[in-house]
């Protein structure tokens, strides 16, 4: 179930129409018009979108009577009919991208070479109007014209509609990544802790399909950052591995989901919906795990001319088998315990119950090929990686046989318990509906058991009567440990959207400040009478008394923000210095801002006791030498906590004086 295409009701045409006329789609975009030119797959894709329309339709209903009644009862019925709703707009969906991939060269061809994973569905989410809340605070709280900024609020509401349909790429990746990091420009700029921006964000259950609203910006972020887990997993999901280049990028994208999920759970403790859950998302980093460790061992069990098939690599290919059933086995203990088996979708339990099962088989069915086919010279080795290391004062309670004929047996023991086991797991396949309908599946479950019958068959001698071994378990291990990999923020780099309201630093909801100005300030015997430091903006570090700055007004601590009417919030020293210095007699005409108490930050007694903290983030420079401030660590996330100011004052390196 992998939900691709977004469509967010009947009036998903006309706005798909919007966006094509407006001009471009940003990259990593997957528009819903993206299609072939072939009739038959048009009228294909035609039909699936009623259907898809159709499903909407009813979702729409169902959440609105989910709001407007009080009936317990009620609810959980509407809820259920959700979870419904949801789940066939997610094979519609599925079915869609398969059309639209048709026509892919890079469309995968993985017939009766592995088993299938489990991809995750993107959370949906609603068109949001960020206009009247955006203007209103840039009006209130920055002082401007906040009609002055309809192009940013524009190219801000273009992004969030691309997010919202992200292709299977790495492109897809960096568009969810590039709108993430926007977010937290946001939240540094906009948000406090005492006040939001008053949107309600509303986000869809990827497992439940019910919609859940918060006015935090934070459920936006982390929704964001659930969907970016989730599309790892489907870009991990249909890459090829049947090769080795195939199987080590799957790993990889599952090792990033598995990170993504972790760090949403780390840092997002309070979640409003389900599938944001700590339990679903510690569910998820597991399932993820798994099935990066599931890639490891088909890219070891890869045919080919140069893959090894000694006793050794049977043993290996054992214990890595070994390790995916004991990690899958993991799993689906998760995936039964309340609450996570009450939202999370069934076969998804039956599909990890078979996998644990059938990696466990193989894991046998390897051990007993490497016990068969071994001689007296790799025999050595057998105990050393087959029964797994112990501690030397610890006693072994079993060694393995030297001799071929109870290597034999104790083989057929191993292949006894691996046909056990994959007959089992096709037991399971099916029972469950879904699975039924995945012949890939049917098809690797059934190759695994004639392979364990055929060499059955072959070691099943007519004059065997000895009394049958016991096959011990599989000590598992893997020689190749996988790492959780975190998302990199970082590599995708962002240009702050609303760069003209000026630096963070200063500019941002979390300080007040008053404009002050055009103030006209002439020149003296001994210069202006201040001295500067920093960088953008540039601060008026001191104020000589009695000078012509102090009689103009200027004190210690303002930020010049305009020199002569032209804007400098983002100028450096060097320049507003050079800009001072070509000035002649008639003077300059300076605009600062003042910096004012905030009841976030409690007066130390300091004139302007918000001015300390910010002094820490400046960049303390001189005339001839720089002298970087390093700036306080910020969280990652910074969810619903207060970043901790220090408040003890640095000391100021020489200043500037014009």
């Amino acid at each position: 179930m992998v939900p691709e295409d977004r469509r967010e009701g009947p009036g998903a045409d006309e706005r798909s129409a919007q966006l094509q006329a407006a001009g471009g789609v940003r990259e990593g975009c997957d528009t819903l018009a993206a299609q072939t030119p072939c009739g038959h797959l048009q009228s294909r894709r035609a039909r699936i979108h009623q259907q898809i329309n159709k499903e909407l339709r009813m979702r729409t209903g169902a959440e609105n009577l989910y709001r407007a009644t009080s009936n317990a009862r009620v609810r959980e019925t509407v809820a259920l009919e959700l979870s419904y709703v949801n789940s066939s707009l997610q094979l519609l969906k599925e079915e869609l991208e398969e059309l639209n991939c048709s026509v892919d060269m890079d469309t995968p061809d993985r017939e009766g070479t592995t088993v299938p994973m489990i991809p995750l569905g993107l959370k949906e989410t609603k068109e949001l109007d960020w206009s009247t809340a955006l203007k209103e605070l840039i009006s209130g709280h920055f002082g401007e014209d906040g009609a002055s900024y309809e192009t940013e609020i524009r190219e801000l509401t273009n992004l969030r509609q691309a997010v919202r349909t992200p292709s299977r790429s790495e492109s897809g990746l960096e568009l969810l990544t590039a709108y993430y990091n926007q977010l937290c420009l946001l939240d540094a700029r906009f948000v406090t802790p005492a006040r939001s921006l008053g949107l309600l964000f509303q986000w869809y259950d990827s497992l439940t399909g019910v919609p859940v609203q918060q006015r935090a910006l934070a459920f936006e972020k982390g929704s964001v950052l659930f969907n970016i887990g989730a599309l790892h997993t489907q870009i991990g999901a249909r890459q090829d591995r049947g090769c080795p280049t195939g199987t080590s990028r799957a790993a990889e994208s599952f090792q990033r989901a598995a990170g993504a999920f972790k760090l949403l759970r780390q840092k997002f403790s309070r979640a409003p919906s389900p599938d944001m859950s700590p339990a679903s998302l510690s569910m998820l980093e597991q399932l993820m795990a798994a099935q990066a460790q599931e890639c490891v061992f088909e890219g070891l069990a890869l045919p080919g001319p140069t893959a090894p098939r000694d006793c050794l690599a049977q043993l290996h290919l054992a214990q890595e088998a070994a390790q995916v059933a004991a990690q899958y086995e993991l799993v689906h203990q998760a995936l039964i315990q309340p609450p996570v088996c009450n939202y999370v979708p069934f076969p998804w339990t039956t599909l990890v119950h078979v996998k644990a099962k059938h990696f466990r088989s193989l894991a046998h069915y390897h051990a007993a090929v490497a016990l068969c086919d071994s001689t007296s010279v790799e025999a050595e080795f057998l105990e050393q990686v087959f029964l797994g290391p112990l501690p030397p004062s610890e006693p072994r309670g079993l060694v393995l046989p030297q001799e071929y004929e109870e290597r034999r047996k104790l083989g057929k023991a191993h292949l006894k318990r691996a046909i056990l086991g994959q007959e089992e797991a096709l037991r399971l396949h099916a029972l469950g509906r879904a699975l039924r309908r995945v012949d890939l599946l049917q098809a690797v479950l059934g190759q695994a058991l004639q392979c364990s019958l055929t060499r059955y068959s072959e070691l099943d001698l007519e004059d065997d009567f000895f009394e049958a071994t016991e096959a011990p378990d599989i000590h598992p291990k893997t020689h190749r440990t996988l790492e959780v990999r975190a998302p990199s923020f970082s590599r995708v780099k962002v240009a702050d959207i609303f760069h003209r309201l000026g630096p963070l630093s200063v500019f941002s909801a979390k300080n007040r400040w008053r404009l002050v100005g055009p103030v006209h300030v002439t020149r003296g015997e001994g210069g202006f009478g201040f001295t500067l430091r920093g960088d953008s903006p540039v601060l008026i570090a001191a104020v000589i008394p009695g000078g012509h700055a102090a009689a103009a007004g200027l004190q210690e601590g303002d930020y010049i923000v305009s020199v002569n009417g032209q804007p400098c919030k983002w100028w450096k020293h060097a320049e507003v210095v050079a800009q001072l210095k070509g000035v002649g007699d008639e003077g300059v005409s300076l605009q600062v801002v003042t910096l004012l108490p905030s009841a976030e930050q409690p007066s130390t007694g300091d004139r302007r006791p918000a001015l300390r903290g910010l002094l820490r983030n400046q960049k303390e420079c001189s005339w001839g030498t720089s002298v970087p401030v390093r700036a306080s660590p910020r969280p990652l996330l910074g969810w619903g906590r207060k970043t901790k100011r220090d408040k003890t004052a640095g000391g100021l390196s020489p200043a500037s004086q014009p």
